[in-house]
């Protein structure tokens, strides 16, 4: 056995079951968000995982590459999510995801702000690399790439008069 950073749940009859990544959770709103949350299957006695991750490349139309986090708000409680998308074609939808974000995830899940990005680096063992992502955030004076914040139902540019609003406390969120 090895140390793995992930979290498991041991049912009755011994069977491990992948339950989520530690590290890769935040609060917001009250709620726990994971990149991993498990919900039930209202057809079945059985727990399954859903993964905003997943979910959300499934919404893009090449299967893009996507990593969510957490980022701390100024004045507020918790992180709010993020959601960063690679879309090196530049065919990303915004609406369309938009509305299928709202469709697929609960409102605490949904991510507040996206990045769109040409590609997300990975590790020699294939896993995405987010930690350059979180320490940018949504600070728009240290990312070059396009970030939008989730703003009556839509995801408008994040423009430097929106910025200082939420991060002055001014912006309700």
């Amino acid at each position: 056995m090895f140390r793995t950073g992930d979290l498991f749940v041991k049912d009755e009859l011994g069977y491990l079951y992948f339950k989520d990544r530690m590290g890769d959770s935040f609060r917001w709103k009250g709620e726990n968000v994971s990149t991993n949350e498990l919900k039930l299957n209202q057809f079945a006695s059985y727990c399954t995982n859903i993964q905003v991750e997943y979910v959300i490349s499934n919404l893009t139309p090449k299967k893009n590459d996507v990593v969510v986090f957490g980022v701390k708000i100024p004045f507020s409680d918790g992180q709010a999510g993020m959601a960063v998308i690679a879309d090196d074609s530049k065919t990303l939808d915004l609406p369309t995801l938009t509305e299928g974000i709202k469709k697929s995830l609960p409102s605490y899940a949904r991510p507040l702000f996206l990045r769109i990005v040409e590609e997300i680096e990975q590790t020699g063992t294939h896993k995405m690399k987010k930690t350059d992502f979180q320490k940018d955030a949504y600070d728009i004076s240290k990312c070059s790439s396009n970030i939008y914040f989730l703003l009556n139902g839509k995801y408008t540019p994040l423009t430097t008069e929106l910025y200082d609003e939420i991060v002055s406390g001014k912006r309700n969120l």
